[in-house]
């Protein structure tokens, strides 16, 4: 009967056999193998059509064999192979990873065990306050350094010729041809030291750095290091008296920089230093208030040719002094006003990273042409600025207009007394490009009454000093009143400031103060000296919060331009975004939310329901959220048992602890700065040291698993004991690992042998705990039902392999339950080679059904294909070595397009809001004209000339008589260089992760492919997180296309993507402003530039770059 049979065929639709058939049957939920139809589809003849169901049914069941699909692929068989296969595996991993045991010894503990739940708020709590306390003892430091750094400077007198040798970081230790040292470049000592990312320093005195384009022998320059060498002996005493503390340095408003320890700098490839501290975040955010920033340039006609490039220059300048608490507008005027983004049009953004970066990259497309009208623009300006604060949109607190032309026929007095006088609420700061001076009156006529700063550039090499003014004129106020501003920056990643030295890149948050001038006679001016700061490494913080207290949460993916990651980009699921609002308002709660939690670099997700506890940090912008995943993930175990006999199992050989986790304080004393974990505990509890400060609740857990999982040691020794050298290797090591981070591992075989010596090893991380994760084998199996495996493909690591996977490992947790409340105390699991796991399988699949005659199938017959894949679709056997390890949709698009449609497996989309992407091409064709003979040789003039001008630059014939060439010469390589590059750039993607569904626990379909019908079976192997899939290869299924777990850019359209870059996030702002003060000097407001060169040499580069255009066009 049709009845009988566990598939249903249709019959081929002759209309649709070159097309691929949609899915015409899915799984029964009762996890039996027979199909239902979901969707019948028609047949070729008419009166069929017109039948009943029944009759249907009977037609199908006379055309096609009964029995033929369970011909082709038994059903039976299949059982029968993933069963046998499952209980082979089983056997093998239980008995060699002991697992039964370490159930058992922790089953026998268990009326001894108690299970408490973990407290989030108070958790939370305890975390902020230990936070707050180092945070503080950081800024009691950078207040040290302020109070030294401005007695130094009141006790200074300046002197015009003092001569005074520095170390110089770039200069040190460097010898010239004769083997002396040269000038500034003594012998300095320096030494690798850990604390410092194993980079060599000196901790007993600082260095200097300056950028290639500030003179090292400036008198200013000369007289702020003499002053600022008493910062050394404050710089050491704070680090003696808080040894946690790590760089430590004072910015000056010169231009250099010293830094704690001393370091040796290198230049880039160029052999220029374009690091400059008065860029840096921390400067700008200490030396300035927050502000709103508008900033107009002229792109009439009289800019073309080098004036606009520098004016390109000058705004990207500008661009860089902004931070995270400022906003930015870029308006360009000739014959009429235009936004260079349209999106952005009457508004203020907020000038982070990604909004800065696409305003250079706008600006760099600027074109000059038509006749500048000012008035409309500054009009334009002073509307955006008043309906901001009006709106209490933007920083609220200083706002300014940056006018950046080649000069203004007019004062536009009647702009300014509609708009600005006679309070001046608007700072004017106007930047005259060239060295043209028909104009420069009303330029800086329209500064000094709009208590702005004029200045002149006249080369790419004078922008940066000039466009710094504007901070010391914002900074005034606070500098008059002597407001000591203590500000934290953003999280980001400093890839520059050591990125010669190291590319280990440090995620890390400053403390910085404003360092003033005290002296009566200059108090009415305002002097900034400069800016002392600290690092505070994120690392060190997440110390005091271990993640071993608490439960998975997700993880930021630190990028060469982070530069700080929003909550809501994080914890994407918030849509509502109520728990980033709570914490941004200091609020003390509770949130609980679903998430899908990435794992093994985004091929595989967890399922969780966490519950977020979070508040805020006092004395700091910060607040602290700690999240607790619901079930196992919020209960802690505890045990008891005596000190003799847990340092007795403490001190096996085959045990260790997580070397990143905190359990006795070691990075205070210099005494214990060299012993381990482990030393550091042993010392603590045998009381040899009684000034180590340890973790005792953490100690006790650490205690109780070493006792429960020393028989364990004994267990691996006489099972490798037993194996024989001519016996088959089946497992190279056993481990495990319990919550408290106590790992313990034995080996089968010699260390040679081992195919995977990585694992288990700092050198790879995803295998061991660290501070900010557990193990990826311990977290998979936690998710999973105890004493079922989780089985990993892996990659063998080292120099003869061949890039195919190589080894398995197989994990199981053991988990304890008391008073009906039930906790994670371990996963325990092997590691075999997979051509063990192979020889099993193919074993397993030459079995055949019981009463059956000689097996007629295996899966080594050429008409079968047979996969074992994980739950996720990866590949762990297949006959083809080239195909384990991918992702079954790639290799079966057809197979796994149907197991999707069947349930089988579900395709959940994950989003990366932190992603980096190719910027999409701007070019309308790829094809390149040909190249007559005159273009070739006006290609070749104008390089010629564009090298000419790199000359003139580097002889310094534009700037003043020391080496600013070099720095203006790096800033056009790289303007250039920039373009060649193909740059990532931030961007949103998403991407699939396939997920089995367990209550299928076997399936079976056929897939209409055109001219042939494919069949497969899949089976769930028992006690595993894997499937046996076999197919029918005979049939050619390529019409269907792969399933790819490939990362898509998410592409908004031109209207969801204003929105976004318009969007403003409820922030917090800054506790204070100071804007403006009564005794602020403002005719103080800029003058003619100090520099000249002869007419001659000034000439030929201007009418190189200027004329370049028309002559070779």
């Amino acid at each position: 009967m049709v009845c009988g049979c566990s598939v249903l065929l249709p019959l081929p639709d002759p209309s649709r056999a070159i097309m691929p058939a949609p899915p015409s049957f899915y799984a029964n939920p009762s996890s039996t193998s027979r199909w239902i139809p979901r969707q019948p589809r028609p047949v070729a003849w008419a009166f069929i059509r017109k039948t009943s169901a029944l009759l249907w049914l009977l037609l199908l069941g006379t055309s096609l064999s009964p029995t033929w699909g369970q011909a082709k692929i038994p059903l039976e068989t299949v059982k029968l192979w993933a069963d046998t296969f499952g209980e082979d595996l089983y056997n093998t991993v239980t008995k060699y990873s002991g697992s039964l045991l370490l159930q058992k010894k922790y089953k026998d503990v268990e009326p001894s065990l108690k299970i408490e739940e973990v407290d989030g708020l108070e958790l939370v709590r305890k975390f902020s306050e230990d936070m707050e306390t180092m945070l503080r003892r950081k800024v009691e430091a950078v207040q040290n350094l302020v109070e030294a750094a401005e007695e130094a400077d009141l006790n200074h007198e300046f002197n015009e010729s003092l001569v005074f040798d520095y170390y110089n970081s770039v200069l040190i230790n460097e010898r010239d041809a004769n083997g002396n040292f040269v000038e500034l470049g003594a012998e300095f000592l320096l030494e690798s030291n850990a604390h410092f990312s194993n980079l060599p320093v000196n901790t007993s005195i600082s260095s200097v750095q300056l950028p290639t384009n500030v003179y090292n022998k400036d008198p200013d320059i000369l007289n702020g290091v003499y002053m600022s060498e008493a910062l050394n002996a404050v710089f050491v005493e704070n680090f003696q008296r808080d040894p946690t503390l790590t760089w430590q340095y004072f910015g000056s408003a010169t231009g250099f920089f010293r830094i704690y320890p001393g370091i040796k700098w290198t230049p880039d490839e160029n052999g220029v230093v374009t690091f400059d501290c008065r860029n840096r975040g921390w400067y700008i955010q200490a030396a300035t208030s927050p502000k709103d920033i508008v900033i107009l340039v002229d792109v009439s006609g009289s800019m073309k040719g080098l004036r606009m490039t520098i004016a390109k220059h000058t705004i990207s300048t500008i661009l860089d002094t902004l931070g995270e608490n400022d906003f930015v507008n870029i308006i360009a005027y000739n014959d009429y006003v235009h936004y260079v983004e349209p999106c952005f049009k009457g508004i203020l953004v907020q000038a982070d990273r990604d909004n800065r970066e696409h305003f250079k990259l706008l600006v760099e497309e600027l074109m000059v042409k038509g006749v500048g009208v000012v008035d409309q623009a500054l009009r334009e300006a002073f509307e955006i600025l008043k309906q901001f604060q009006e709106a209490k949109q933007g920083s609220l607190c200083n706002q300014a207009i940056m006018l950046i032309s080649d000069g203004a026929v007019e004062d536009y007095q009647p702009v300014f007394e509609k708009y600005n006088w006679p309070d001046c609420k608007v700072r004017v700061f106007t930047y005259l490009i060239g060295r043209e001076l028909s104009f420069a009156d009303n330029m800086k006529w329209i500064a000094c009454n709009n208590k702005g700063y004029y200045t002149q550039i006249s080369t790419l090499a004078d922008t940066q000093e000039n466009v710094m003014e504007y901070l010391h004129v914002l900074s005034r106020p606070m500098v008059i009143n002597h407001d000591h501003d203590i500000i934290w920056t953003e999280a980001y990643m400093d890839s520059k400031l050591l990125s010669s030295q190291t590319q280990s890149l440090t995620l890390l948050t400053t403390v910085a103060m404003p360092v003033f001038s005290k002296k009566n006679e200059t108090r009415s001016h305002g002097i900034l000296l400069g800016v002392v700061g600290s690092d505070v490494a994120l690392r060190e913080l997440m110390k005091l919060a271990p993640r071993y207290r608490y439960r998975e949460g997700k993880k930021l993916k630190p990028k060469p331009n982070y530069n700080s990651v929003d909550l809501s980009e994080v914890e994407w699921e918030d849509q509502a975004e109520s728990l980033r609002t709570a914490m941004i308002n200091r609020e003390t709660g509770s949130f609980s939310m679903d998430v899908k939690v990435p794992l093994d670099k985004g091929k595989r997700v967890l399922f969780l329901t966490n519950d977020y506890f979070f508040t805020d940090i006092s004395d700091t912008p910060f607040s602290l959220g700690v999240v607790l995943s619901r079930g196992h993930g919020e209960y802690i175990l505890l045990g008891n048992t005596s000190v003799e006999e847990g340092l007795h199992d403490l001190l096996h050989p085959d045990l260790a602890l997580a070397s990143d986790w905190i359990y006795c304080i070691t990075d205070i004393d210099p005494d214990h700065r060299k012993l381990s974990q482990l030393e550091a505990m042993v010392r603590f509890l045998t009381r040899e040291d009684p000034d180590l400060e340890c973790d005792e609740e953490l100690v006790r857990e650490v205690l109780f698993d070493a006792v429960v999982t020393a028989p364990m040691e004994a267990y691996w020794t006489a099972l490798a004991l037993n194996i024989s050298e001519e016996s088959e290797q089946v497992v190279d090591m056993a481990f495990l690992g319990t919550r408290a981070g106590l790992l313990r591992s034995s080996l089968f075989v010699g260390s040679e042998k081992v195919s995977d010596r990585k694992f288990l090893t700092p050198e790879d991380e995803a295998s061991v705990f660290t501070l900010d994760r557990f193990p990826l084998w311990y977290r998979q199996a936690s998710e999973h039902p105890a004493g079922s495996f989780v089985f990993n493909l892996r990659w063998e690591e080292g120099p003869e392999s061949a890039g195919e996977p190589m080894v398995v490992t197989a994990s199981t947790a053991v988990a304890v339950t008391v008073d009906k409340k039930t906790a994670i105390a371990a996963a325990v699991g092997v590691q075999m080679k997979l051509e063990f796991l192979q020889r099993k399988f193919w074993a397993a699949t030459r079995q055949c059904s019981t009463g059956d005659m000689p097996c007629t199938q295996s899966c080594e017959d050429s008409d079968l294909d047979c996969f074992v894949v994980d739950n996720n679709g990866f590949i762990l056997i297949s006959e083809r070595s080239q195909e384990m390890g991918r992702f079954l949709g790639e290799v079966d698009g057809a197979v796994m397009t149907q197991l999707l449609s069947m349930g089988v497996f579900s395709q959940v989309t994950m989003y990366d809001y932190q992603a980096m992407c190719k910027p999409s091409s701007h070019h309308h064709s790829a094809a390149q004209p040909l190249v007559s003979p005159i273009s070739a040789f006006l290609t070749a003039t104008r390089w010629l000339l564009q090298e000419l001008v790199l000359f003139l630059l580097e002889w310094s014939v534009w700037g003043s008589w020391y080496d600013r060439g070099a720095e203006a010469k790096s800033v056009f390589h790289h303007s250039h260089k920039q373009k060649k590059q193909d740059q990532l750039q931030p961007c949103d993607t998403e991407y699939p992760v396939f997920v089995y569904q367990p209550a299928i626990r076997e399936a079976n379909g056929i897939i209409e492919c055109g001219a042939c019908q494919k069949v497969f079976v899949v089976q769930q192997i028992p006690n595993s997180n894997l499937l046996l899939l076999v197919t029918d290869p005979t049939c050619d299924c390529s019409i269907f296309p792969p399933v790819l777990q490939e990362a898509t850019e998410v592409k908004y359209n031109a209207s969801v993507k204003c929105d976004r870059m318009r969007s403003q996030k409820v922030r917090r702002r800054p506790d204070s402003c100071h804007a403006f003060h009564p005794e602020e000097k403002a005719q103080d407001c800029g003058g003619a530039s100090d520099t000249s060169a002869s007419l001659p040499l000034l000439l030929m580069p201007l009418c190189a770059w200027g004329l370049l255009p028309q002559l070779l066009r």
